[in-house]
């Protein structure tokens, strides 16, 4: 297995007390795998993703308890200076604000070159030469020219290839992409993401997709690992999530994605708002907006429950693995009411 994550926690401390952004995340991605993490804002998909990259702004945040083992080596034990070894070089991320993460003043040749620079030794000129095979590779014209330009010179679209090219640079085994289609056209990031999958299966990399646009991830993933309050609820391969969703959290987010079938219908909305992280409602977090809590969802927090039709649903660890999982105490009836 190329990452696990085991049993993450990650806190927040603040003035109003600690909040708990994610809360025992276990999921698991192998090379040439795509899993796409899937979540509502504030969910815990982007402090998970920071933590496995060990990019986590600390203070405020501290990680409590978990592993996140990468090629067998639990990256939480080491130091720093090993982690940032392997950051860019072995496991890299494609974060969502182009223009806020490439550097103003630097040319994104400069930019570029520098991951040769640094990682690999290379004179500048030779790294300037990769630059422009990068910029090549990941389709942006004219790029001999363009490699003198700076990220304000540049489309939205042509920046987020830009940091595609950073992050392929050294030829990670893993890609951890953040919302990497945020304020695109629809066009855009459909040739966006039809790249990173042509890209991935060239280098047969393993690939972690966050986002809340389940419509986006429908043709590219492998696996779907949804997040709710800092927990895995649901977890799947990307046909049976579609198919049939077995929590009520899933089937809100699909139901509300707009259809050309429903042409003049008023479109689903889920109701009320995300927990406050700091005062989580006992029992399923998800209760105070689910059309289907009894009692029992009130009080005691479910499991990640084994999902299979007619199965008899015992609770698993962290919905890794290729079977399904589901968080919730009436996952059967979720999958009976798909209709």
């Amino acid at each position: 297995m190329l990452l696990e994550v085991r049993d993450l926690h990650v806190e927040f401390r603040t003035r109003d007390g600690a909040a708990k952004a994610v809360n025992g995340v276990s999921y698991a991605v192998d090379a040439g795998e795509t899993l796409a993490v899937l979540g509502e804002s504030g969910s815990g998909k982007s402090v998970t993703a920071q933590a496995v990259m060990g990019i986590l702004d600390s203070p405020p945040g501290r990680i409590t308890g978990g592993e996140v083992l990468f090629q067998g080596r639990d990256l939480l034990t080491l130091k720093e200076e090993e982690r940032r070894k392997i950051r860019g070089a072995e496991m890299a991320m494609i974060f969502q604000d182009a223009l806020s993460a490439l550097n103003p003043v630097l040319t994104v040749g400069e930019q570029l070159a520098e991951m040769f620079i640094v990682h690999r030794g290379m004179s500048r000129g030779d790294a300037r030469a990769k630059a422009v095979e990068l910029m090549e590779r990941v389709r942006i014209p004219g790029a001999a020219q363009r490699v003198r330009d700076y990220p304000h010179q540049f489309s939205g679209g042509m920046r987020q290839r830009i940091m595609i090219a950073m992050a392929l640079a050294l030829e990670p085994a893993l890609i951890i992409a953040d919302e990497p289609t945020t304020a695109l056209d629809v066009t855009v990031q459909a040739q966006v993401m039809d790249l990173l999958a042509e890209l991935q299966r060239e280098y047969r990399m393993g690939l972690i997709l966050i986002t809340h646009d389940l419509g986006v991830v429908a043709d590219v993933a492998d696996r779907i690992a949804v997040m709710y309050a800092g927990r895995i609820v649901e977890s799947a391969p990307v046909h049976d999530i579609y198919k049939a969703p077995a929590h009520p959290y899933t089937r809100g987010l699909l139901e509300s994605i707009p259809r050309v079938d429903q042409k003049g219908r008023e479109l689903y909305a889920i109701q009320g708002l995300p927990p406050n992280l700091m005062n989580i409602p006992p029992g399923c977090a998800f209760h105070p907006r689910c059309p289907m809590a009894q009692d029992v969802c009130r009080t005691d927090t479910p499991p990640l429950y084994e999902v299979a039709d007619g199965g008899s649903g015992g609770g698993v660890g962290g919905g890794g693995g290729s079977g399904r999982a589901s968080a919730c105490h009436f996952w059967r009836e979720c999958l009976d009411d798909r209709s």
